[in-house]
């Protein structure tokens, strides 16, 4: 999460009126001062201009399936596109954070909460106590543990997502413990309602993991996994057999102070109903991978590349060629994006201007049928799109 520029100290003990013995006053000085808290407040709003080589008459960057990028979503015109504010509350043993989220992002980041009109605007909410220094237990509503890229964009170094996070999951809603072996070496286990939801939608619950190791110096690796059954109940309560699940794998390797080189990949397979959208009666799969490189050429200035491959030709996931609907059934796709973004830093940090370029090229369809990208006469003649970008980024 976000660093906090703005903290101050509470003091958790009540003043009381009564008199303490002078052997006392050391112990009670050290135990009031163990026990305070820090409050910190943190955050940050983006927005972003995009152009489309394409000139799409509708103005999106979206394509077909309305899936083909996720938060850049508009072309043509600059556009707010997310505003954060955490509150975090930490002592020596626990941790509260109240993180919610605002502007047109928010709400395609929590189209799982949907239903819930208050949940909108929540994009975390938890709290965390360590029982040891290496045993802890977290509970609420979390950010996914899977992927290499997460929601907030001054942690990304790219500004446009990555077709494997758009594909999700984002958050969860449930209870996880970690048990850190030592600094290089981290278990997480936990218990979730279904998938990018605050309620659960059927009484099965999901079961998540981490492992974290750190070989060397430098070097990051993430194994995360999801199952879950996402089905709806049958109208006598009965919930279908059905599974969704994920095997992801995230590594960062720092080569240099300067170089950063990055690697993310999963596979995720679904059978059955998809809470209530339908799904494949055999299992079928879906993936890709993802290579990161980042160059620090001065304090002032980075820039870093994005090469992905995403694979839904099953169909299974939102990415699709065509979209599904009543007389057109989904039809599935591959893609590969080329990313290159520059990161401009100001401000002592708080100022992040990202310039970027990018091409989705996906599977080309055969004879006249229509593509994934619309053109300027509003017809769906492009397999392929090139954006280019500025966001503009302001942190606290």
């Amino acid at each position: 999460m976000l660093s906090s520029n703005l903290s101050f100290s509470k003091d958790l003990k009540e003043n009381k009126n009564t008199e303490t013995h002078p052997s006392e006053i050391s112990e009670s000085a050290a135990t009031e001062e163990k026990n305070k808290g820090t409050l910190s407040f943190n955050g940050y709003l983006d927005s972003y201009y995009s152009a489309n080589f394409n000139k799409p008459l509708s103005m999106t960057n979206s394509g077909q399936s309305g899936t083909s990028r996720v938060f850049d979503t508009r072309s043509g015109q600059l556009t707010l596109g997310l505003i954060q504010t955490m509150l975090s509350y930490t002592t020596d043993r626990s941790e509260a954070v109240v993180d919610l989220a605002f502007g047109p992002n928010a709400d395609m980041a929590n189209y799982g909460n949907a239903i819930y009109s208050s949940a909108l605007i929540i994009k975390q909410a938890y709290f965390s106590y360590n029982f040891t220094d290496k045993f802890s237990m977290t509970v609420g509503q979390f950010g996914t543990h899977i992927g290499y890229e997460v929601i907030d964009a001054p942690v990304n170094f790219n500004y446009s997502l990555s077709n494997l996070f758009n594909n999700g999951p984002f958050y969860h809603a449930g209870l996880k413990a970690t048990y850190s072996f030592s600094d290089k070496a981290a278990l997480m286990v936990g218990v979730v309602n279904n998938v990018d939801g605050l309620g659960d939608n059927n009484r099965k619950k999901g079961l998540i993991g981490q492992f974290f190791v750190s070989p060397t110096d430098g070097w990051s690796i993430y194994l995360n996994a999801i199952y879950s059954n996402e089905a709806n109940p049958s109208t006598t309560g009965n919930t279908p057999k059905a599974f969704y699940e994920v095997l992801d794998l995230a590594t960062t390797y720092q080569v240099t102070d300067n170089v950063l080189l990055g690697f993310n990949t999963a596979i995720g397979s679904q059978k059955g109903d998809m809470q209530g959208a339908g799904g494949p009666s055999d299992a079928k799969n879906w993936g890709g991978a993802a290579f990161y490189a980042n160059l620090k050429t001065s304090e002032l200035f980075s820039i870093g590349g994005r090469y992905e491959y995403f694979d839904n030709t099953n169909g299974v996931r939102g990415l699709l060629s065509y979209p599904q609907g009543p007389d057109n059934p989904g039809i599935g796709t591959h893609v590969s994006s080329y990313t290159l973004t520059g990161n401009f830093t100001l401000a002592s940090g708080h100022i992040l201007i990202k310039p970027e370029i990018r091409m989705d090229a996906h599977a080309k369809r055969n004879g006249n049928e229509l593509q994934q990208f619309e053109d300027a006469k509003g017809n769906f003649t492009k397999n392929s799109q090139t954006t280019a970008g500025l966001a503009f980024i302001y942190k606290f």
